[in-house]
């Protein structure tokens, strides 16, 4: 799954539910259709959850992303 700015999956979180509230209503609770809606919204709020716990890089670490080959930034295996 690509990443999505938060607002943006928070939205699509909700359009997720409203199509498997849907869909369940339809198909049925026990239909593998309902199954598969309700894993989409599960996979969305895991991607959520997943993002508030990445930790925002700091000055250095954007500073070797950039310039990979910098003496300070080479790493050594033992």
């Amino acid at each position: 799954m690509t990443t999505t700015p938060a607002g943006n999956i928070e939205s699509k979180i909700e359009e997720e539910l409203e199509s498997a509230r849907t869909v369940c209503d339809v198909k049925g609770a026990t239909s593998g259709e309902c199954a598969a809606a309700w894993d989409a919204v599960e996979e969305l709020q895991a991607e959520a959850s997943h993002q508030k716990q990445v930790k925002p890089k700091n000055s250095f670490e954007k500073y070797c992303d950039d310039n990979p080959d910098a003496a300070e930034c080479r790493i050594y295996d033992e």
